[in-house]
């Protein structure tokens, strides 16, 4: 009777990653194993040194001069010391309603996208550059990105991940301090630094809201492929 389940479990999961596949235009199924936790990770300690990095934030409102009407601050989801951590630009109508990050229809695309990578969201942990929703969703400006930039590092810092996916242009040139086009800086590896001697490669992809807008086998297949080159940097 295990053995039965088990095989039911095993084709469930390959028609997931068949299906989730096919979302981005690729002809083939991706059977890849689930991430191994950090060896020896501190998880209470990185979910105190994050409320406390949240708390000093609310009182700071680096925000403040520029975003004044929202409802929540969208801080973060996904597992404190996870091996990969993605970044988005901002948070829309969704997340500002909900306080949490990718809950919209891109964020139901970045769940897919994850899916397909053979992960969970909750495996992950998901952030944004600013934490408040800019008035009419509109693309955060150099001045928003430069006062909320010092708290994603920190975050940063305190996750220590392997490998950082920035969504979109504005993620990416926050994390690279680049002004080249997306299809310049996608599909190769670059290096943030955290501390003196101590980097992580970021990969840089199209944010899961352009894809909605141009959702073409052709862009599906660059996110893809972008996402194929984290798997093998974390060695999945």
């Amino acid at each position: 009777m295990s053995q039965q389940v088990d095989e039911q479990h095993a084709r469930r999961v390959v028609a997931q990653h068949a299906k989730t596949s096919s979302l981005f235009g690729v002809d083939f199924i991706p059977v890849r194993g689930s991430l191994e936790p950090k060896p020896n990770a501190d998880t209470r300690g990185a979910v105190k040194a994050l409320k406390a990095l949240r708390a000093r934030y609310e009182q700071e409102r680096p925000h403040e001069p520029f975003i004044s009407s929202y409802k929540n601050i969208v801080w973060d989801d996904g597992d404190p010391c996870a091996r990969l951590m993605f970044v988005g630009e901002a948070p829309g109508a969704d997340e500002d309603e909900q306080g949490k990050p990718f809950v919209g229809r891109a964020g139901q695309l970045l769940n897919k996208m994850i899916s397909a990578m053979g992960l969970s969201r909750e495996s992950v942990y998901i952030a944004n550059v600013l934490k408040v929703r800019p008035p009419g969703n509109a693309t955060p400006t150099a001045e928003e990105i430069e006062a909320s930039k010092p708290f994603l590092i920190e975050q940063i810092k305190i996750v220590r991940p392997e490998v950082i996916v920035g969504l979109g242009l504005p993620a990416a040139k926050c994390l690279l301090q680049t002004n080249e086009a997306m299809g310049k800086i996608r599909n190769r590896f670059h290096e943030i630094e955290i501390e003196p001697g101590e980097t992580v490669p970021v990969m840089p992809t199209y944010h899961p809201a352009y894809l909605l807008r141009s959702y073409t086998p052709e862009n599906r297949k660059k996110v893809w492929d972008d996402l194929q080159m984290v798997l093998e940097k974390l060695g999945t």
